[in-house]
């Protein structure tokens, strides 16, 4: 038996669709808008859920986006409606639902898409973070709006950005539904023509340009000749610049001027730091709702020295914290201290990674310089502006202006 929660605002869609499912056997539960449904999927935790579109508080759409971005669309989706178009069929399934149910909704084409539903979509995977959960920040409201335009196109897109940044979450984007994604990986070493079959019709994710050895770059050079009439898009990732990555790593120029007929650049998490709050809070509900700790919520103070705090590997990292605060925090509200605590590892991190510039010209390089400097600086006095003045021996005015001009994100912690 398995727990089915009915989502509609029309009352006798609901007593029907209860009637059919019970005479199947299924546990109902019905909820009558978007608020109920929200309360009913945190108590019941059901294993699967028809969602209507049109519902007069929260739309269907919205409801599935919110589920996705915090990390609760671990159960199979079904969205139903009466005035559904492709386009919304398009958008539900991009978000994450598994089918799309027109009304009036015939006996046997529910039964056959529950059945399948339950089937195939059971023991959705949790599915962590995605692009819609990284935050609200005017930077990626406008990456998202570029990524959607070109999300139906068919050339190859070049992602770069620093160490950490997650790019698979922004290539994830581009991938159409019910298509394969497949990673490159290893794979390139193989047979190119058994990579291009698996992608065909799908997007090719290629993780870090600079560690293909040239036996893998002539193996996605043979697999960039054909994807075209594959149908098999290919989106690579660097993280280091495009003049180094040909003249000091040995990557091929022309490989790479046709990887990147497209290119984008993914903003670091500083950039966004607004946004870290939020993504804190909904990497920590994941893990409680996956039940890999117990309860767990942060303080506001909490979350505002997580937001002060440089990230030197960008999500990465603070993937990683919030994973060690949740695990090793005494109590179930994470504290200030606990924050301070964890985030002192990525200190060292922040060290190693500072290399002098010599390749820049003089004004860039002492930019580079003074960015790097003030970052470890805040990182190593957890965001306190004192003491960071204290240290670097400027007066507060100045140094507020000087950490303005490097575009370095600040929370103002003044003790």
């Amino acid at each position: 038996m398995s727990r089915i929660l009915v989502v509609d605002d029309e009352i006798g869609i609901r007593e029907l669709l209860s009637e059919i499912l019970a005479d199947e056997g299924h546990s109902v539960q019905l909820a009558e808008n978007a608020a109920r449904a929200r309360a009913a999927r945190a108590a019941e935790r059901p294993d699967l859920v028809l969602l209507d579109i049109w519902m007069p508080d929260t739309d269907g759409i919205t409801l599935l986006k919110e589920w996705a971005a915090n990390g609760q669309l671990t159960m199979p989706v079904v969205m139903m409606s009466g005035h559904g178009t492709i386009e919304t069929a398009v958008e539900a399934t991009r978000i994450g639902a598994i089918d799309f149910l027109e009304k009036p909704i015939a006996l046997q084409k529910l039964l056959a898409t529950v059945k399948r539903a339950l089937r195939n979509g059971g023991s959705q995977p949790q599915v962590g973070l995605t692009l819609l959960s990284l935050g609200r920040s005017a930077v990626l409201s406008d990456l998202r709006k570029r990524l959607a335009q070109i999300a139906t196109l068919s050339m190859p897109v070049l992602l770069r950005g620093e160490p950490g940044v997650m790019p698979e979450l922004y290539a994830r984007y581009l991938h159409q539904p019910n298509t394969p994604w497949v990673v490159a990986g290893a794979a390139l070493a193989d047979a190119p023509q058994d990579l291009l079959a698996q992608a065909a019709s799908g997007l090719l994710f290629v993780e870090e340009l600079a560690a293909l050895s040239r036996a893998q770059q002539r193996n996605l050079a043979y697999v960039l000749g054909r994807q075209e009439k594959a149908r098999a898009r290919v989106v690579s990732f660097t993280s280091e610049e495009p003049a180094r990555l040909t003249a000091e790593l040995g990557f091929d120029p022309v490989l790479l001027a046709r990887l990147s007929e497209l290119s984008l650049l993914l903003p670091s998490l500083r950039e966004h730091a607004e946004d870290i709050p939020d993504i804190a809070s909904i990497l920590l509900a994941q893990l409680v709702e996956a039940r890999n700790c117990p309860p767990r919520h942060f303080s506001t103070a909490a979350l505002n020295t997580l937001r002060q705090f440089p990230w030197p590997r960008n999500l990465q990292d603070l993937q990683a914290a919030v994973k060690n605060l949740a695990l090793t925090a005494l109590e179930e509200e994470i504290s200030v201290a606990d924050v301070e605590r964890v985030s002192a590892q990525f200190h060292a991190v922040a060290e190693t990674q500072v290399a002098l510039p010599l390749d820049l010209p003089l004004r860039e390089a002492r930019e580079a310089f003074e960015r790097a400097y003030f970052e470890q600086l805040l990182a190593r006095e957890a965001g306190s502006i004192a003491r960071v003045a204290e240290k670097s021996g400027l007066e507060r005015t100045h140094l507020y202006r000087k950490l303005k001009a490097l575009g370095i994100a600040l929370g103002r912690k003044e003790e």
